[in-house]
């Protein structure tokens, strides 16, 4: 007999206040809410722990896998997804025979991007040679002016290969409001061609061909719950266009794809796609379908390019994998990892392939693939996302009371939004609020650029973009890291100085303010010199000069830099840049010995290494 006995029924189990009364003595007397309740940028707090109780309000844990509103995902029983390469069609000759290398080499997605003045029928045929359109999913951008007739000569190429036409799975990159959104550029004209796009592939249920690109948001700088936002007012505006336009709802539901970026906060960007699918769900179901599959959202997702660093570069393989991580436990559709080196330099064979594996190890070594939304249930990952579903729904009905998506990126209310987080994002990236290793915090202090420079390019992924004028406003933006790398390269191209750090006294604080001051330093490209410690400040400033140095740091304890620093600063005497590493007490009576250059946690990082870049002469 099965023994039914209940484990621990001794065990009474805590309540959430006795947890809170535990905390609170755990504190000391400290502030619960300021230390331990987490403000996001996406407008809500997160909890330092939850319970089954903070879930009896939700209505996600509820939801099944592959059923209405696809909170859960899409599919029943397996989390498999398309593992996705980019291709640059520039020979189609040349770019076939790249896809038939890769398709051998773990991946099952193909995206081509091509110029539209080589869209034609010997373009399809020579790119496709080989390809079973009916096995590997195949994607397709190319100037939207062209798109119809390329979605024509697909058509006829899958009519002329006898594919059965259910298996067909891929999609045309058909977004002219990105186009408005990225470059303020008028397209509004071609978005009559909507219908006739809809028409065409029409017989081809699993080939989609109007996308949402809120990639470009994330790599604009977006947070979070505002990709999400303007994601559902983004697809919205077009689905409310193509059923004005008399097209089924069905159909047109059918026909939407999202292309979503996915940036480095782990949790959030896994319960992003839950909420993604949830809210898609709701707002397709008002539209009457015929069958609840058209509230189906289909997602792929891309690794983000804002957080990535030229400098100590093989980190974006880390931020990249657990990107790729949140993306592929969120169930989504089909992925593409961006290659480590975009940011300076044209994808090379090996950033490719480690990119691939980078999938398969998640896919078939980890078994990612095989457990559908392991994140449900979990108190905290269904707080996230109907936290960010809430939030991003005000979003959602904010566009719409302003007339809808389409009307307020005419307004520039979009883009004023998302330029103003960048601005914000790259602030708090400058003060360290907002970490980016390997950047500006723990930079590697030998590495040189090697002739490495930002990558240029028209979209907002990379390097900077020429002003022009446009009738609308666009995201103007460059990677989180280029305002130190640009600080960086320039001091590496016109003088590097050397900071000595001079550490004397208390030995636990000099070594704790000379490792802080050596990576503040760093973070500009400067010279750092660390020391095991000096007798007298005289003996430090000595060995300081002895090896040329262009910075002294004096790094000691708060109370000991009342006795060192005017000595030291004195015993100098201008023969070098003096800084002080901290904020003590004392300070106002250091700055009226003289003494004007602390570096402390409470810093600008960048805009302190600007000002010593300037001192200096460089």
């Amino acid at each position: 007999m099965a023994n039914k006995e209940k484990l621990f029924t001794e065990f009474v189990a805590p309540t959430t206040q006795e947890w809170l009364d535990k905390i609170e003595v755990d504190l000391k007397g400290a502030d619960f809410q300021k230390r331990l309740v987490w403000r996001t940028n996406e407008g809500f707090n997160v909890q330092p722990f939850y319970r089954r109780e903070d879930l009896k309000n939700l209505k996600t844990p509820d939801a099944l896998p592959g059923e209405f509103p696809f909170v859960r995902g899409n599919k029943k029983d397996t989390n498999e997804w398309y593992v996705r390469q980019n291709i640059k069609v520039e020979d189609p000759k040349e770019a076939n025979a790249k896809a038939l290398d890769i398709l051998n080499k773990g991946i099952d997605s193909l995206g081509f991007k091509l110029p539209g003045k080589i869209v034609s029928e010997e373009t399809v045929e020579t790119l496709l040679k080989d390809i079973r359109c009916d096995i590997v999913e195949v994607n397709f951008n190319t100037c939207k002016r062209h798109s119809l007739e390329l979605a024509q000569l697909l058509v006829a190429y899958f009519e002329k290969k006898g594919y059965d036409k259910e298996k067909v799975v891929g999609s045309i990159d058909w977004d002219p409001m990105e186009k408005i959104v990225k470059k303020g550029k008028d397209v509004t004209p071609i978005l009559s061609l909507a219908p006739q796009l809809v028409e065409t592939l029409k017989d081809y249920p699993n080939f989609r061909c109007i996308t949402v690109n809120t990639d470009t948001l994330n790599n604009a700088g977006a947070y979070i719950v505002q990709e999400l936002g303007y994601a559902l007012a983004w697809g919205n505006e077009y689905l409310q266009q193509l059923v004005d336009a008399g097209v089924d709802v069905d159909l047109a539901a059918k026909s939407i794809k999202f292309n979503m970026g996915v940036s480095e906060n782990y949790f959030m960007e896994l319960a992003k796609f839950r909420a993604a699918r949830l809210l898609w769900a709701q707002i397709v179901k008002q539209y009457e379908p015929k069958c609840d599959c058209a509230c189906k959202m289909i997602i792929n997702a891309t690794t983000s390019t804002y957080n990535q660093t030229l400098f100590d570069s093989y980190v974006n393989l880390l931020r990249s994998q657990t990107e790729a991580m949140s993306a592929a436990l969120a169930g989504i559709h089909s992925m593409v990892v961006t290659p480590f080196n975009v940011s300076y330099e044209a994808p090379t064979e090996f950033s490719e392939r480690i990119a691939r594996n980078q999938q398969l190890l998640l896919k078939e070594e980890s078994h990612f693939g095989q457990i559908v939304d392991p994140g449900a249930g979990s108190y905290y990952i269904e707080h996230l996302t109907d936290a960010l579903a809430t939030e991003a729904w005000k979003i959602f009905l904010r566009i719409e009371e302003e007339g809808g998506f389409l009307a307020a990126i005419k307004a520039g209310t979009v883009q004023d939004d998302i330029n103003a987080t960048n601005v914000k994002r790259h602030g708090d990236a400058a003060k360290r609020k907002e970490f980016l290793l390997g950047t500006n915090q723990f930079p590697n202090f030998t590495e040189k650029s090697e002739g490495k420079k930002p990558a240029t390019c028209s979209c907002c992924c990379g390097g900077h973009q020429e002003e022009e004028e446009t009738p609308f406003k666009k995201l103007t933006t460059t990677r989180l890291a280029a305002d130190f790398e640009d600080l960086r390269i320039h001091t590496e191209e016109t003088r590097v100085p050397t900071a000595f750090m001079l550490t004397i006294g208390n030995l636990a604080m000099r070594q704790a303010r000379a490792q802080f001051s050596c990576n503040f330093l760093a973070c500009a490209g400067y010279k750092v010199m660390d020391n095991l410690g000096f007798k007298t400040v005289e003996e430090g400033v000595d060995a300081a000069l002895a090896a040329k140095a262009d910075i002294v740091v004096l790094c000691s304890s708060d109370d000991e830099y009342a006795e060192y620093a005017i000595p030291a600063f004195k015993y100098l005497n201008g023969r070098a840049m003096f800084v002080v590493a901290g904020a003590p007490a004392c300070m106002e009576d250091l700055k009226a010995a003289g003494i004007e250059n602390f570096v402390h946690v409470r810093c600008n990082v960048l805009e302190t290494l600007k000002e010593y870049n300037q001192k200096l002469g460089i």
